[in-house]
């Protein structure tokens, strides 16, 4: 071998080859892409798909709505109360042929706009041509709903995994480094902490507050620490039994520093593995919650609402079926992402004792 191709092999770390791995599962690398761009673009969607208009031109000055709250008297729009109208106020600057203009976002409908007075026939509607996805019993778009639960469920899984995570892991070296007494007792009171029904215990706080974003991640993060910990206490107790750990405690090495720096990053393949499937798991039950109608308030827009407006029109087959589909694609796409993770942080493969 070559000095220039051992001086390459030397100097790959074990990140670049796991990554280089699982570039080449392109089932997973893709589908991570695709994620992680649809992602982005949830957070500018109010650029492309809202009821407020981007750019409006009048009288010579320009307002940018997109940022800042007008009222309908700022454009001289009497017949609408309260916010301006802009699709309304873009027909009217067209009939008037003068230089006042609006620039409207690409489907220019809001998640939680009510169209009532828009449409010609009692809601929800059929998909057409100007609302792609028809709309709700409510007679909102379903498409721009879809769109922005899309965000609201990826955005709080991923707090709720995160937090959840950090607590088990947290919780679960403790046991696994300390053990004896502090483990017995650790994991009598998760075993306590376990039986709590928490469907129950949703329904208790359903009925004495309000469901929101803050209240329902702080739930679920209670709930969802508790199978982490069981990995992690597993894996520092084998790590904790091999060499280099010894080689540690002899040099002296405090427990923070064998802790952090030594046990738990040949520790953290359990968690990196399980981290796609555990997305997967809290957008899931994000959905159910809002279909048992123990989820984020009304009009949040919601797949799990929309799926219980569809099982209560059954007939009207586009209330239950794109959410279905769109939460179908999303976890399925999140699911191959954690097949290549499994497979690229296999120890069997690249380990970092070897």
């Amino acid at each position: 071998m070559s000095d220039k191709s051992k001086e390459e092999k030397v100097s790959t770390t074990l990140f670049q080859k796991r990554w280089k791995k699982f570039k080449s599962l392109k089932r997973g690398y893709y589908s991570f892409i695709i994620v992680v761009i649809f992602y982005i673009f949830s957070f500018l969607l109010p650029f492309f798909v809202g009821r407020d208009a981007l750019i409006v031109k009048y009288e010579g000055e320009y307002y940018f709505p997109v940022f800042k709250f007008y009222l309908a008297e700022t454009f001289r729009q009497k017949e609408v109360q309260g916010e301006a109208n802009y699709r309304m106020l873009k027909e009217q600057f067209k009939q008037q042929d003068n230089d006042n203009w609006v620039l409207m976002p690409v489907y220019p409908y809001g998640p939680n706009e009510n169209l009532l007075d828009e449409l010609t026939e009692i809601p929800p509607t059929h998909p057409n041509n100007v609302h792609f996805f028809g709309t709700d019993d409510r007679g909102r778009d379903v498409l721009a709903r879809l769109l922005y639960g899309f965000n609201i469920g990826i955005s709080f899984s991923l707090i709720v995994t995160i937090l959840s995570y950090t607590i088990g892991v947290s919780i679960g070296s403790m046991l696994g480094f300390f053990g004896g007494k502090v483990d017995i007792f650790g994991q009598r009171l998760i075993e306590i902490w376990s039986t709590l029904p928490f469907l129950y215990v949703m329904i208790i706080l359903s009925s004495i507050l309000n469901p929101n974003f803050l209240l329902l991640t702080f739930v679920l993060t209670l709930f969802g620490w508790m199978g982490m910990t069981y990995y992690v206490r597993g894996e520092f107790y084998r790590e904790k039994a091999r060499d280099y750990v010894s080689a540690a405690v002899s040099m002296g090495a405090g427990n923070s520093k064998i802790i952090f720096k030594h046990i738990l990053p040949n520790a953290l393949t359990p968690v990196i593995t399980f981290l796609p499937f555990a997305i997967v798991a809290n957008i899931f039950s994000l959905v159910a919650l809002d279909y048992l109608g123990f989820g984020l308030p009304p009009p949040t827009p919601s797949w799990g609402q929309l799926m219980s407006q569809g099982m209560q029109n059954i007939e009207k087959w586009w209330l239950i079926g794109t959410p279905l589909i769109a939460m179908f694609l999303t976890l399925l796409s999140i699911t191959f992402i954690g097949e290549a993770i499994r497979e690229a942080f296999d120890p069997k493969v690249y380990s970092r004792l070897r």
